[in-house]
């Protein structure tokens, strides 16, 4: 096969060239149906459609892939390393759900990292498998939690040698990255599986400056957010796969299972195109948005102002490197949190991944090049006026650490139940040495820092009502405002 085409966009506009006739669904009939609208927005949409078709003879199937489908994913596993990869149309969330039940059965265990994504918990539940939680090494610098070091992890295989998988997160939402190499040796001699949710790391091992991927470090399975930092529409996602270990038949089914009937093909032909943009044109692909980031870098020490950034060469003890495409801002007078300067930078047209109580995320695209960089830093300029014009208004926090997992028995295993308890709702501010009874998921970045039968803490309910005042945004709880709280009855 070519590597330099694109098999699955290319039949995609070969058929849309044959002028087809659709008497099929989608009912749009490849957006003709709005051609007629004097509506500026409908015509944007009926451009959108001309590709969005099914599973014709011209197309392919994604769960029975024989044409343009199995050629695109055959490629996609040689361009990125792995012995078979798979499209994926519902994001990192479908792989990761993939994952874990297609590895575990009903009650089997699984070593977790603590702070996954709530699209692992909710793989445990469907699962009914159970989960031993890790706790993530703190960087100290930033409070923020990364993977969990090799020993913590040693130590909850020698615990529980019967663990089908050890899965984590690499890298975190900041682009704070583990080096896995030593993490694959040491859980495939305790005969377990090593799964990666590395969404935020797709273009991994693409160019000299990134960090090597996790399929490449020795991972069994590998989830990539094809959207993310390539270049596929929202949703585009891959699951990679390596080695004998991993049950392969189990996950096609699986997959088969969890994903639409009814695929987009929209989403899937711009996975494509995004793996054939890195074969054709390889670590060049990436040259402008790492060029651009490091320009940022470097006027942002130069400014030597309120606002600082993470910096790229600095060791720590809780990772090993940061990826190059992701810049962690700040303003270190502590006179605007992080949610705030968020919303000044959206108020200069920049408009930013997420933010935190005191960190805003910065996310830089393979070809965001110069004209961005320069529209950031004029509004940094303008922000760093602000600064100056109001001095600090009262105590701000200076941290954005996780105050620490509320589970009174570390490394025991977690059961994991779909069924219902009773359960009340209490003042936040009077849960203190309750169980909590709901998921509490800050958003972004999605990652849960309470799960049902957690107890909450003095220190976590002083954690979670930081985090409302500032403005966060939380998935899971019933009151999105935090001034209540599902709990367990004692």
């Amino acid at each position: 096969m070519n590597r330099l085409q694109a098999p699955l966009f290319e039949a995609l506009v070969r058929h849309y060239e044959t002028e087809p006739v659709g008497f099929h669904v989608p009912g749009h009939g490849y957006g003709h149906i709005y051609e007629q609208e004097q509506n500026k927005a409908m015509n944007w949409l009926s451009g959108m459609m001309r590709l969005d078709v099914t599973e014709l003879s011209s197309t392919d199937d994604l769960h029975h892939p024989e044409a343009s489908i199995a050629a695109a994913q055959k490629l996609a596993a040689q361009c990125f390393g792995a012995d078979e990869t798979f499209l994926l149309v519902g994001g990192s969330t479908s792989g990761n759900l993939a994952m874990i039940l297609g590895v575990c059965e009903p009650g089997d265990l699984m070593i977790v990292q603590r702070n996954v994504h709530k699209s692992v918990l909710n793989g445990l539940k469907l699962a009914g498998a159970r989960a031993v939680f890790v706790t993530p090494r703190i960087d100290e610098e930033t409070g923020l939690p990364t993977t969990p070091s090799l020993e913590n992890v040693e130590q909850a295989l020698e615990l529980y040698p019967e663990a089908k998988a050890v899965m984590l997160t690499n890298p975190n939402y900041y682009g704070m990255t583990t080096n896995l190499t030593s993490y694959a040796e040491l859980v495939h001699r305790y005969n377990s599986l090593l799964l990666i949710d590395e969404a935020h790391g797709a273009h991994y091992g693409l160019h000299p400056s990134f960090p090597e991927s996790a399929i490449k470090s020795g991972a069994d399975a590998v989830v990539q957010s094809t959207h993310k930092t390539l270049s596929a529409l929202t949703m585009g996602a891959m699951l990679h796969l390596k080695g004998e270990r991993i049950p392969r038949a189990s996950l096609k089914e699986v997959l088969a299972a969890i994903q639409s009937s009814s695929p987009s093909f929209p989403i899937m032909a711009s996975i494509d195109v995004a793996r054939v943009m890195v074969d054709r044109y390889g670590a060049a692909w990436f040259e402008p948005g790492v060029a651009s980031v490091q320009a940022f870098r470097a006027w942002i020490e130069q400014e030597d102002g309120a606002l600082k950034v993470l910096p790229d060469d600095q060791s720590s003890a809780a990772y090993d490197s940061l990826d190059p495409l992701r810049v962690v801002l700040w303003d270190r007078t502590g006179t605007f949190t992080g949610f705030e300067l968020q919303k000044l930078l959206e108020e200069q047209g920049c408009w930013a991944e997420m933010a935190d109580i005191k960190n805003v995320v910065l996310v830089w695209g393979s070809r965001t090049g110069e004209a961005a960089r320069l529209r950031l830093q004029a509004a940094c300029k303008q922000i760093e006026r602000i600064i100056r014009d109001n001095p600090l208004k009262s105590v701000r926090v200076s941290t954005s650490s996780y105050p620490g997992n509320g589970s009174p028995n570390p490394l025991k295993p977690v059961e994991w139940s779909r069924k219902k308890r009773e359960q009340q709702r209490l003042p936040l501010v009077e849960s203190e040495g309750y169980e909590v009874a709901e998921m509490i998921i800050p958003y972004p970045p999605g990652i849960p820092i309470l799960y049902p039968g957690e107890v909450l803490t003095k220190e976590m309910i002083g954690y979670i009502s930081t985090l409302a005042e500032n403005g966060a945004k939380f998935q899971g709880a019933v009151d999105s405002m935090m001034q209540t709280i599902a709990v367990y009855p004692r």
